[in-house]
């Protein structure tokens, strides 16, 4: 028998899980506009991935990367969401990103 699928599998739903929390905490905390880093970082881990000898460590490494990307897409979603009230709202000052003004112009992505 070949555990590899079942294992991947259940590593995906954990690394997913994991995703909703970090956008979660990432809006909070930093704010929507650090979506252009979240998404360099993760198409950075994907082709990094595409280096790995190890089947399972470039596996997980292209779903770790996938999952930053797609939460890149999400953060913007979740600020909104936090505004209407399903989420906790953080009223403080949440710290800027470098280059902020160009961040501004470009659309935040969703998908």
């Amino acid at each position: 028998m070949n555990f590899f699928g079942l294992f991947l599998g259940i590593a995906t739903l954990f690394i997913i899980g994991l995703g909703f929390m970090w956008v979660i905490r990432s809006e909070y905390y930093l704010g929507y506009l650090w979506w252009p880093y979240f998404m360099g970082l993760g198409i950075l881990i994907v082709i990094g991935s595409l280096f790995i000898p190890s089947v399972w460590g470039s596996a997980l490494m292209g779903i770790f990367g996938a999952s930053l990307i797609w939460g890149s897409t999400e953060l913007k979603e979740q600020a909104v969401r936090a505004e209407i009230g399903w989420y906790p709202f953080n009223p403080k000052p949440k710290p800027v990103p470098p280059f902020i003004e160009m961040i501004k112009k470009w659309p935040a992505p969703h998908l």
